[in-house]
């Protein structure tokens, strides 16, 4: 039987703002098993982040989880106090942000808060924990270490900031890193040391990593399953494989339809029509309903079943349910 170090149910997350209900993330359910990579894709707004943040609860003051459960081995974080919750962060479960160039603060050296995350999270002593934050350092490629140690985050360029990011979230060996858009702002080369960076130290420290990506390139290369979100919700979820060569959701198929083609075909791009929807009035029926090309009657009041395609791929659209339903036996469950 598979053990799973993080299961998520039925996770609701949502914003209160002076606008109204933000629904953010509506009814997530995931489980990641320990030493695997597991990547969250989709556009802007999807809820990828704020299913990482929910997991950390570190969401804004407006942000409060609504519903659902988080089971780190088998203990419901939900219910953790702040206290436990203290001890989770960065033992347990570690996060790199999104952009290295603000996540570090400008006024204290590299070392300092290297060493303030040790310190903060281990029984090291100070001499301990410095000797550990120059090995972390060391560990994740970055040159010199002993002079960085002591250097301000602006001295470093924004390859090295991710790397040190990598190296205070990795300090203390956690179970499991959430990495939010890891190489957004970085330039392609670091991009792909940062990933193979990643790849390495997960195979050898055994952890579990969970990635947070609008870009499919870096899913295809990292993941062992893949999620794909929409509106708040799982489109898709299944191994690479099942997501890029058997796509069973049209805004999957609309995802991998954008990627440019190098093979040196003349394909052209075809966009997703239309724009992402409004988390402050969500649709009755299905989120991607306004924008697929193959929206039927019943997408506009029904929010579609989750169906298991194949063992371990499952997709929510009626597309799916009106091809396994016998012929002439639509009307037995909605209007098509």
């Amino acid at each position: 039987m598979t053990e799973y170090i993080l299961q998520v149910k039925d996770l609701h997350t949502s914003f209160f703002t002076d606008a109204g209900e933000v629904q953010a993330v509506n009814g997530v359910s995931f489980n990641l098993e320990a030493g695997k990579i597991l990547g969250i894709v989709g556009e802007s707004g999807s809820g990828k982040s704020v299913t990482s943040y929910s997991v950390m609860r570190i969401l804004a003051d407006t942000g409060r989880i609504t519903k659902g459960e988080i089971y780190f081995k088998n203990e419901d974080i939900t219910k953790y106090s702040e206290k436990q919750m203290h001890k989770f962060r960065g033992k347990h479960c570690s996060m790199i942000f999104q952009d290295p160039m603000t996540s570090l603060n400008p006024v204290y050296t590299v070392g300092n808060q290297l060493m303030e995350a040790i310190l903060l999270h281990t029984d090291k002593s100070r001499k301990q924990a410095k000797e550990r934050a120059i090995e972390m350092l060391e560990l994740v490629g970055v040159n010199e270490p002993q002079k960085r140690y002591n250097q301000y985050p602006y001295e470093l360029s924004g390859g090295m900031r991710q790397r040190v990011m990598i190296a205070m979230a990795l300090a203390c060996e956690p179970d499991i890193l959430i990495a939010d858009e890891p190489t957004t702002a970085l330039d392609v080369t670091i991009q792909a040391q940062i990933l193979e960076l990643m790849q390495d130290l997960q195979k050898r420290l055994g952890m579990a990593i969970i990635l947070v990506t609008h870009d499919l390139g870096v899913i295809a290369e990292m993941c062992d399953e893949i999620i794909v979100m929409y509106g708040g919700r799982v489109c898709e979820q299944g191994t690479a494989d099942d997501i890029f060569y058997n796509p069973c959701h049209e805004y999957t198929k609309g995802l991998l339809r954008s990627i440019p083609d190098i093979s040196g075909s003349k394909k052209r791009l075809t966009p997703i029509s239309g724009t992402p929807i409004n988390l402050l009035n969500l649709p009755k029926g299905c989120a991607f309903c306004a924008r697929c090309e193959k929206a039927m009657k019943v997408c506009l009041s029904y929010q579609p079943e989750e169906l298991e395609i194949t063992p371990g791929h499952y997709a929510s659209c009626w597309l799916n349910v009106k091809e396994r339903m016998e012929p002439g036996k639509e009307e037995a469950r909605h209007e098509f």
